[in-house]
């Protein structure tokens, strides 16, 4: 009989099902393992024919070629390794010597800074102090860009300056316009009008625009830089005074016996018969707000843009023919014939501030860009220029031969004055600095008395209005060399003037906010706020907002006994009593310290009765 083989020898043995898996094949990066024979695990399978196994060569592996031109061994070269972009910062591969963003001056910084740090924040919720800190950091970012920014401002104002020692009071208008190139020479011109002076004039907002008035009704519009003439009318009636409102699209005049408003065209709009006998003119961009001071003594403003009168003022000072506003704070500043000014607020029916500037009558009142510094000129001949910024007080005063009957400043501090048929113009150290009154900075003189005086936006050019027309000036380095595209535009075209209209419509300052400290619109106002509180106490008979008294919750398991529950309120009142009490004690420790502070101060010799002294 034939016997079943035995799995050992000739048959081979059943494979297990945990074996017949398919390996998972290996792949080039993977180390190869090397079998071993204690039943470790095999190496990949071998082929029929007995070959040896052969690793994979890497794809980034390089391999050495014999040279055929030279002899020497060959140098594999390095796979290259990526670098972070971060740390190579230039085409060379070598890295910055001065890593991340380029160093602000601080002085640059603080010209754009709008918060004081020196101030303290107060002690307020945690939330209200968070958010108080991301405003200041977002200020301070703020500012900082725009310290950058500035950078790109790339045009710079010009100056004047004589050669030797040379006095530039003695440079004329033809030496200036022989030494400056055609497109500047092109801004001094002269407009013979005689037959319908003197003119008044007024530059638009851009700086682009021009409008004049003659006393005998003539008024007229045009592109002062192309020279197109945008509308030309005659009244038929004495024009005091003519007013850009917010764009050179609309025209407020005030005429003999009313206040007109034209357009562009020359079209009358509107006649606004409440406004009457108006003398001056001046408008609050930012506020839509039109000022008139009339022959009656009444200060009015006109909103343009619902066309309501917000307020009318009653000056009680007679006739008011001396208006001008501080573009600072839109505040208005009017002249009064016994030597004062008053700044008026449509907010206040009662003058904000009265200042006493001369022994006569005011002539003139004019004041910077910054609003710090006022000149005024009255009837005593002299030339006077204020600190407006809280203390009132006259800086410097010149005695002027013949007395200033207009006055103006210029965007970079530069004052001019008319007196009579003759324009003097000082200057001082800079934009926000004081006009020197020692020596003046330009002397021309026209062919007719000065009627009224105003400097253009962003270009060095003073218009003068006299009786024989209309004069250009080139006054170097009197306007602001850069533009905010996107708030004055000289280059607009009209989409993009009505696409600002719409946004400074948006952007309207309310009348109530006009105020001396525009800054203090953002300070919380204590007295009435703790008035108000009183108010509302007496009202009601009780404090809404008092803090409740505690009441412990209830607890389970016999713990809510009447002996447990006021054994907590006590607890909570008695750490209440100890709160105040140490805030007591920590301010007699501050007041003695100050007290202690001031007797040194004072070097007294200490003594016995300083203790009963409050």
């Amino acid at each position: 009989m034939e016997t079943a083989p035995k799995p050992g020898r000739d048959v081979p043995p059943k494979k297990d099902k945990l074996q017949t898996k398919r390996k998972k094949p290996r792949r080039y990066w993977e180390e190869e393992t090397v079998p071993t024979t204690d039943g470790a695990s095999p190496g990949p399978p071998c082929n029929k024919k007995n070959r040896e196994l052969r690793p994979q060569r890497p794809k980034n592996a390089h391999i050495l070629k014999k040279s055929r031109i030279s002899k020497q061994p060959q140098v594999p070269k390095k796979p290259r390794e990526w670098k972070n972009p971060e740390s190579q910062r230039s085409l060379s591969g070598a890295q910055d010597p001065f890593p991340g963003p380029a160093p602000v001056p601080v002085e640059v910084v603080q010209k754009f800074c709008r918060i004081d740090k020196s101030r303290k924040l107060p002690r307020s919720k945690a939330k209200t102090r968070s958010r108080l800190e991301v405003a200041e950091a977002e200020e301070e970012e703020t500012s900082i860009k725009a310290a950058r920014s500035e950078l790109l401002l790339a045009e710079e104002p010009g100056f004047l300056e004589g050669e030797d020692g040379e006095d530039t009071a003695k440079i004329c208008q033809a030496d200036i316009v022989e030494a400056v190139d055609i497109a500047s020479a092109a801004k001094h011109f002269d407009l013979n009008l005689r037959q319908f002076g003197p003119y008044r004039l007024n530059y638009s907002r851009t700086g682009r625009h021009l409008a004049f008035g003659g006393r005998r009704g003539h008024v007229a519009a045009l592109d002062w830089v192309t020279k197109k003439l945008m509308c030309e009318i005659n009244v038929m009636e004495a024009v005091r005074d003519i007013r850009f409102l917010h764009s050179e699209a609309l025209l407020a005049v005030a005429q003999n016996r009313w206040l007109h408003i034209y357009d562009n065209q020359g079209i009358e709009l509107h006649c606004i018969r409440r406004c009457d006998r108006v003398t001056r003119l001046e408008f609050l961009p930012f506020h839509f707000l039109l000022a008139t001071a009339s022959e009656t003594g009444f200060l009015t403003y006109l909103d343009v843009s619902v066309g309501k009168i917000v307020a009318a003022l009653n000056a009680r000072a007679g006739r008011l023919d001396v208006m001008s506003q501080n573009p600072y704070n839109a505040v208005i500043h009017l002249g009064h014939s016994n030597g004062t000014v008053s700044l008026w607020s449509p907010a206040m029916k009662e003058p904000l501030a009265k200042i006493l500037c001369h022994r006569g009558g005011v002539r003139a009142v004019a004041v910077d860009s910054t609003g710090t510094y006022m000149a005024t000129s009255g009837l005593d001949h002299q030339l006077k220029i204020f600190d407006l910024r809280g203390t009132y007080q006259p800086l410097s005063t010149r005695t002027l031969p013949h007395g200033a009957g207009h006055l103006a400043f210029s965007q970079r501090g530069l004052l001019v004055a008319g007196m009579g048929d003759v324009v003097n113009i000082w200057a001082g150290q800079g934009k926000g600095s004081p006009p020197s009154l020692e020596q003046p900075y330009l002397t021309h003189r026209l062919s007719g008395p000065v009627h009224g005086l105003q400097f253009c936006p962003f270009e060095d050019v003073l218009g003068v209005g006299h009786s024989g027309g209309v004069t250009s000036m080139l006054v170097p380095g009197a306007g602001e060399p850069n533009f905010d595209g996107l708030e004055s535009n000289p280059y607009r075209s009209r989409k993009q003037r009505q696409e600002w209209e719409v946004k400074a419509l948006l952007e309207k300052v309310p009348a109530e906010l006009i105020c001396l400290d525009p800054r203090a619109l953002a300070e919380v106002d204590v007295i009435s706020l703790e008035q108000g509180k009183k108010e509302r106490i007496e009202r009601l008979g009780y404090d809404p907002e008092a803090k409740a008294p505690f009441q412990p919750k209830p607890k389970q398991k016999g713990r809510s006994s009447t002996a447990s529950l006021v054994k907590r309120k006590r607890k909570v009142m008695d750490e209440e009593h100890r709160d105040k009490v140490r805030q007591s004690l920590q301010q007699q420790q501050q007041q003695q310290q100050q007290k202690e502070a001031k007797a040194k101060s004072t070097g007294a010799r200490p003594s016995a009765l300083d203790r009963f002294v409050r």
